[in-house]
């Protein structure tokens, strides 16, 4: 376990991926860290990157992580930012040992679509800038009040003080979405 956890990334990035199938005949970026593999040719790591490439969707992601990573349900570190995703996809919700997303830079548009992250336990770092969500008023309160485990987005601690103000804002959303339930 030790290994993988502290292996190199695989790294596919930069590589004009549109789909995340199109990543299966590439070979993952050199660093100065070796990637290693074990004996089924599959590489030592709990991380992927996949940014900057233009990946539309995640149908295949459980398939691509499969097929790189020795151990997929150790997968921890996700970096799918820069590409063109439109929506946070529910497979997201699958990879329960995740800790680290990057989504920034793609054109996510739907806030309420990072709620379905709630369920992810470990996830403590995620980042979100950089999409159209972010141009909404509310945008880092409800993150963090959907997202209460969090320690860093978008590249920022998140402060006690962010905590306590998220908790009040989501309060007084679930307070006005009652009182207008209650109108009609």
């Amino acid at each position: 376990m030790d290994k993988i956890m502290y292996g190199a990334p695989v790294d596919l990035s930069f590589r004009r991926l549109s789909r995340l199938t199109d990543a299966w005949t590439e070979t993952p970026c050199s660093s100065l860290r070796p990637l290693k593999k074990n004996s089924e040719g599959k590489y030592l790591s709990c991380s992927l990157r996949l940014s900057n490439n233009s990946i539309t969707d995640l149908c295949d992601l459980h398939q691509t992580v499969s097929h790189f990573l020795a151990e997929p349900s150790y997968l921890a570190w996700l970096d799918l930012s820069f590409n063109k995703l439109s929506h946070i996809d529910k497979v997201l919700c699958e990879l329960h040992g995740l800790r680290v997303l990057y989504l920034h830079g793609n054109n996510i548009y739907t806030l309420t679509e990072v709620d379905m992250l709630g369920v992810l336990p470990h996830l403590h770092s995620v980042t979100l800038h950089g999409n159209p969500i972010e141009t909404n008023r509310p945008y880092r309160n409800r993150v963090i009040s959907a997202l209460p485990q969090l320690k860093t987005m978008d590249f920022s601690a998140v402060t006690q003080q962010e905590r306590v103000l998220a908790k009040l804002w989501h309060q007084s959303n679930s307070r006005c979405r009652n009182s207008r339930k209650s109108l009609h």
